[in-house]
């Protein structure tokens, strides 16, 4: 029987030259495929040590290093599962998934571990290791003495692989597990359908806790056995000065709006690009238009969502039209349906719902809600709206779940509504997303006044700063007399959407 493990079929595509450089980083260190084969084994070794073993899970909120994913090809050897936390998560946010995961060992930055530490023995993690400085406690002191564990677990194709939190509509995020098949097939089909070829130099310079930076550009590239110029954070000026060398580059759409800002950015300057794909939030007609334009290159949309990886993309030969998000991959059907899941025809817009080896096992310890988002026969449904027209082609043209994306990271409203209606003094609040020239939307909050205590836009912020991590919290907080409502009592959002879309224009 084969090894399912997703860490065996990346070593066996790795360049027959184990010094072929994997990772180029921005400190100017290198990193071989050679080197993280051994790093990867001796960190494997090491969490073996710590009594890691298949199933069990580490958590990992580190800042972006070549050595944070050596640890995460050292949970996939290992068979353990991988959970990547966001580094913007509070204390009190990194509290919760302590408390659900109940990981063996949790690996944090030097910086943050202080803070960490009262929900670490709250949680009563086993183990806690920090990343990024040597010393007792670091990754570095309990690695340099472990012995390399040079195997490979043996996975069935359902094991899980990674664990990745999404909030809830609820306010309660829920662990998406993702299994060793879900993540092998969706990286050889983007690896197939994108054109990968010999000599393909990958621009990395999204974060790695979620799936686009960590398993659709990482996946793609070692799948390939490419070279990865692995910028820590995107830099405007280093992504040009990269472009000339690089043949492909994924981002945000807010990548892209900033590039266009620069002055330098021309058909030169990426004459030796290969392909620019966008994806994590809705990327705009104008962009799309404007970067073809000065750059000579049609961004490639695609679509995607955590619990699924990547579910369509534009093609890579034949039209990429903006405002679309193309066909759905190899292996991967798509419908429309309406609330009862009856399937809506071609050109008519409804609730997408997906089913294919990408799609996840489900969400950890949550079988109830897990069977809430199936349909019978087995297809996922997004909660995103959207139109599949005669050809297949399919367009996403709103979100069912009130989802707002800021940056190209979700924020789920009830989760900010959560924590704002605890603070005394607020009657009830309404989080909306309005347009934002630079993160695409902006997270804002609409809330009315209860009681006496006095409450202004900073006691708001100022309340949420320890609460939420920063990406969630709101830019600007109006404050009404009364939330609008329709007759049945619900708050009409989209009221508020429509009065205050000009708030950053």
């Amino acid at each position: 029987m084969n090894n399912a493990n997703l860490y065996a079929l990346i070593r066996s595509r790795f360049p027959a030259d184990p010094e072929a450089v994997f990772l180029d980083t921005a400190d100017g260190r290198s990193l071989s495929y050679g080197a993280l084969d051994r790093e990867s084994a001796r960190l494997a070794g090491m969490l073996k040590r710590l009594g890691v073993a298949k199933g069990d899970r580490v958590i990992v909120q580190v800042h972006k290093s070549a050595e944070a994913v050596a640890l995460y090809m050292a949970c996939l050897r290992v068979g353990a599962i991988y959970i990547p936390l966001n580094t913007a998560y509070t204390p009190a946010e990194v509290g919760y998934f302590l408390g659900d995961a109940e990981p063996q060992v949790f690996v944090c930055a030097p910086d943050a571990h202080r803070a960490l530490m009262p929900e670490i023995e709250k949680a009563k993690v086993p183990h806690t290791l920090t990343l990024g400085a040597d010393g007792h406690g670091s990754l570095a002191a309990a690695a340099r003495d472990a012995v390399p564990d040079d195997a490979v677990a043996a996975c069935a194709a359902d094991d899980v692989a990674a664990i990745l939190y999404t909030s809830g509509t609820t306010g309660r995020s829920k662990g998406a597990m993702l299994t060793h098949e879900n993540l092998s097939s969706n990286a050889l089909s983007l690896h197939r359908i994108w054109g990968w070829v010999p000599g393909d130099v990958l621009l990395h310079a999204l974060p790695i806790f979620h799936v686009h930076g960590l398993f659709v550009a990482l996946h793609c590239a070692l799948l390939n056995g490419s070279k990865v110029f692995f910028l820590d954070r995107f830099d405007a000026a280093k992504v040009m000065a990269l472009l000339p060398q690089s043949t492909v580059m994924m981002g945000v759409p807010t990548f892209y709006t900033r590039l266009l800002e620069e002055p330098g950015l021309n058909r030169e300057t990426c004459a030796n690009m290969r392909l620019f794909v966008a994806g994590s939030a809705p990327l705009l007609p104008e962009t799309f238009v404007r970067f073809e334009d000065v750059t000579g290159h049609r961004i490639l949309e695609r679509y995607g969502m955590t619990e699924a990886g990547m579910i369509t993309s534009n093609p890579y030969d034949g039209p990429r039209l903006a405002g679309t998000v193309g066909y759905p991959l190899p292996d991967v059907f798509a419908r429309v349906a309406d609330e009862d899941g009856t399937q809506l025809p071609h050109g008519q817009p409804g609730v997408l719902e997906i089913m294919g080896p990408n799609v996840f096992k489900g969400y950890w310890r949550m079988p109830e809600k897990t069977a809430q988002e199936f349909r019978w026969d087995g297809y996922f449904i997004t909660g995103d709206v959207a139109m599949i027209d005669s050809d297949g082609r399919v367009s996403i043209v709103g979100r069912a779940k009130d989802l707002i994306i800021s940056g190209g990271y979700n924020v789920y409203p009830k989760e900010v509504e959560s924590q704002i209606d605890a603070i005394p003094g607020i009657g009830e609040s309404a989080v909306i997303g309005v347009p934002h020239p630079d993160f695409g939307e902006a997270v804002a909050a609409v809330v009315t006044l209860s009681g006496e205590a006095a409450v202004d836009e900073e006691t708001v912020t100022s309340t949420l700063a320890d609460k939420l991590a920063r990406f969630k919290q709101p830019k600007r907080v109006f404050f009404v007399d009364a939330l609008p409502r329709n007759s049945m009592g619900k708050v009409q959002k989209n009221v508020l959407r429509d009065e205050y879309k000009g708030t950053f224009a």
